[in-house]
C-alpha cells in the first residue's frame, strides 16, 4: 500500500511562479490542495484543506509572508511552513526562522531539491539556505551576538551543530564526522547546555546568526 501524498498549499502572487511549483509537486507523493495569492486568503486555504505544507512567497502583497507564517504557525502547528524567494540575504532567513518556518529556498531551486526539502520538513528536519551577502544593518548586532556565544563551543561541537543546522539526522551527521551516533548525541546535549538551545530549530536559527551555514 503506497504511503499518503504530501499534501501543500502554494502561497505566491505570481500566478506563474504557482503554476510553477504545481508543476513540480506533479510527481508520485505530493498533492498540491490549495492555491492563493495573499496571505489572507492563503490562510484560509489552509483552515479548508489541512495541508501537511505551506509553501509560503515571502513578499506578498497586503499581509507579507513572514506575518503570515506567524499566523500559520499560530493557528495550525502541525502544518510545516516552506519560505520561498528571490532573495538569500542572511537577514531574510533569520526572520524566516523567527517567524517559525521549517525552511527557506530560492525560487531558483530546482524541482528535485524543491521536492527532497518537502519531504525533509514532513520528516522533522529544516532545509535553510544561508546567503554568502553581506547582513543589513539591523541584523549586525545579532550576528554579533552569536559569534561571541559560538566562542563557547569546541571545533567538533560547531561540526555537529552544522549537521544539525541543515537537517540531518544523528546517524547521518556520525557518518560524515566518523564519529559514533552516541558521541554525536553526546556533543548535542553538550550543545543544549552551552547555548541554552533545547530544540533543533532552535539550534538552526543560531547557527543562521552566527553564519555557520553562509558559504
Amino acid at each position: 500500500m503506497s504511503e499518503a501524498p504530501i499534501r501543500v498549499v502554494v502561497i505566491d502572487d505570481h500566478p506563474l511562479v504557482r503554476d510553477g511549483v504545481r508543476q513540480a509537486l506533479t510527481v508520485p507523493g505530493f498533492e498540491v490542495v490549495g492555491e492563493a495569492g495573499n496571505a489572507a486568503d492563503g490562510v484560509e486555504r489552509v483552515a479548508e484543506t489541512g495541508p501537511d505544507l505551506v509553501i509560503l512567497d515571502i513578499s506578498l502583497p497586503g499581509e507579507n509572508g513572514l506575518a503570515a507564517a506567524q499566523r500559520i504557525r499560530s493557528r495550525f502547528p502541525a502544518v510545516k511552513v516552506l519560505m520561498l524567494s528571490v532573495h538569500d540575504h542572511p537577514e531574510y532567513v533569520l526572520e524566516s526562522v523567527k517567524a517559525g518556518a521549517h525552511g527557506y529556498l530560492r525560487k531558483d531551486t530546482l524541482p528535485e531539491d524543491l521536492r527532497d526539502a518537502l519531504r525533509a520538513l514532513v520528516a522533522g528536519q529544516t532545509r535553510f539556505i544561508a546567503g554568502e551577502a553581506q547582513p543589513a544593518e539591523a541584523v549586525a548586532p545579532v550576528l554579533a551576538a552569536a559569534s561571541q556565544r559560538l566562542e563557547l563551543l569546541s571545533r567538533r561541537e560547531r561540526d555537529v551543530l552544522i549537521g544539525v543546522a541543515s537537517g540531518k539526522a544523528n546517524k547521518e551527521i556520525a557518518a560524515d564526522l566518523g564519529l559514533s551516533v552516541r558521541t554525536v548525541e553526546s556533543y548535542r546535549e553538550s550543545l543544549i547546555r552551552k547555548l541554552g538551545i533545547p530544540s533543533a530549530a532552535g539550534l538552526t536559527r543560531f547557527a543562521i546568526e552566527a553564519r555557520l551555514l553562509g558559504g
